[in-house]
């Protein structure tokens, strides 16, 4: 495995495939990220994003099955490695223990 450490956007695309599940292709991933975040995603940048998680060994991919409706074309389908659920995992650990520091009344004014 390349690296462990993710960044923000990184973690976002891995919890969206494990929330997508079989159906964690980039154009599915794509879409639900926008519709999760209300941020503009593009493609090309989850794909840059799913190539760099592949290289850093946490995610699998494997092509599915030629359909006609796509021309031919095969989706690529993502799911999560050990490696991945692990450094979710320890993400969030570490954001849970970062939050439960901040003091209440640090939010009364919000």
């Amino acid at each position: 495995m390349k690296g462990t450490n993710i960044g923000e956007f990184e973690e976002l695309v891995l919890l969206t495939v494990a929330a997508l599940l079989d159906e964690a292709y980039s154009v599915a991933i794509c879409d639900e990220l926008s519709s999760q975040t209300g941020r503009t995603v593009k493609l090309g940048v989850v794909h840059a994003v799913l190539n760099r998680l592949e290289e850093k060994g946490l995610l699998d991919s494997h092509l599915g099955e030629a359909t006609k409706m796509r021309g031919g074309k095969r989706k690529r389908f993502y799911q999560l490695t050990i490696s991945a659920k692990e450094a979710l995992v320890n993400t969030k650990s570490v954001r849970d223990q970062l939050w439960e520091r901040i003091p209440t009344l640090t939010w009364k004014n919000i």
